[in-house]
């Protein structure tokens, strides 16, 4: 075994003394394309894909010239509750927000990185809240997808004619999530990933229709029996138990505009909002299943600074859901915010 390793290490060093000239391995797709007739095939495919769904008309949208970017992104969202109740009374939720720091790198499409909850530094809830984003988007359409989980941290701010209180509210339970997939009419004019993604640059101001599917579950349990009884008596009599429950799965048409603002060569601002109208299948407040109708509404909005290989951009986001019965109407938000500081750059 000893001379084995020992004529393995002279093999090596005569190879590297010798005069023949080594090739580096290398990911551009013209070197993988020559490595034989699968990666060719590979290479054509990913070719064509990329022309038919991530084209643009050049004179307004254009790529960033690289593949990779390292960014810090902080992260801030928080949830708001509205119940409307008979004779306009109206009981109002807030919950503490939950922020988070991170750092992502990104080749293309893939992004990993990690966030760290900082939440508590600002008196803000640390943990049983949670919330997971996908997305994906190209000219053609955007994929989105997300999770939401809340069991603390709520503060009730009104109750019928009492305002402006602060009072911590821990009978709440959310669990929702859902999946959307939209087509761009204006796909070649108008980028949402320039806005909203960093990836792309918006050179002249352009917008588009959009349209798509959307499913989401809806799952919410509120228990309002640890609260005075005076305002017990207040809550409708179909609440069992002082409870208000939903379990419904959504099904629903969503459609959208969205539009770019570019000002000058550095800045962007961007606008979209995207109605989603359906119908809903479960349970809300009762036993009995029931088909209804549903609405959901997303509001998005940026603001992006490009100069050179750097990027700083400001996204807000404000989804609401409307639930209503025979005499409750429940409006739900999810309210957040990111900044985003970036460096792009290409390895090969």
């Amino acid at each position: 075994m000893k001379k084995l390793v020992i004529r393995l290490f002279l093999v090596i060093v005569s190879v590297l003394a010798s005069g023949q000239r080594a090739e580096a391995i290398s990911f551009n797709l013209d070197s993988i394309a020559e490595w034989g007739k699968f990666p060719r095939f590979c290479v054509n495919t990913y070719r064509w894909g990329d022309k038919f769904f991530n084209s643009y008309d050049s004179t307004y949208v254009v790529g960033t010239g690289t593949k990779f970017n390292v960014k810090i992104i902080t992260d801030s969202w928080l949830d708001y509750y509205r119940f409307t109740l008979p004779e306009n009374q109206y009981v109002d939720l807030v919950s503490d927000p939950s922020t988070s720091i991170g750092a992502y790198l990104t080749y293309l499409a893939v992004s990993v990185g990690y966030d760290i909850n900082i939440s508590n530094l600002f008196g803000g809830v640390r943990d049983a809240r949670s919330r997971y984003q996908f997305g994906f988007n190209c000219s053609l359409l955007g994929v989105e997808a997300y999770i939401e989980n809340n069991e603390v941290g709520t503060k009730m701010t009104r109750f019928g004619d009492m305002r402006d209180l602060d009072i911590p509210f821990n009978g709440i339970k959310v669990d929702t999530w859902g999946i959307d997939a939209y087509y761009f009419f204006n796909h070649k004019r108008y980028s949402q990933a320039a806005a909203f993604n960093f990836s792309k640059i918006q050179r002249r101001s352009q917008g588009s229709f959009y349209a798509g599917l959307s499913i989401y579950s809806q799952g919410y349990d509120f228990d309002f029996s640890g609260l005075d009884p005076h305002m017990l008596d207040m809550l409708p009599e179909e609440w069992n138990g002082y409870h208000y429950r939903v379990k419904t799965t959504n099904y629903g048409f969503r459609l959208g505009y969205g539009y770019n603002w570019a000002l000058g060569k550095k800045w962007l601002i961007g606008v979209s909002v995207s109605p989603t109208i359906g119908f809903k299948v479960g349970f809300v407040n009762s036993d009995t299943e029931e088909t209804s109708f549903s609405l959901y509404n997303r509001i998005k909005f940026s603001a992006v600074w490009n100069h050179g290989y750097w990027f700083i951009g400001g996204v807000g986001n404000v989804n609401s859901s409307l639930i209503a019965d025979r005499r409750t109407t429940f409006l739900g938000n999810i309210i957040s915010g990111t900044v985003s500081v970036g460096y792009r750059f290409n390895l090969w």
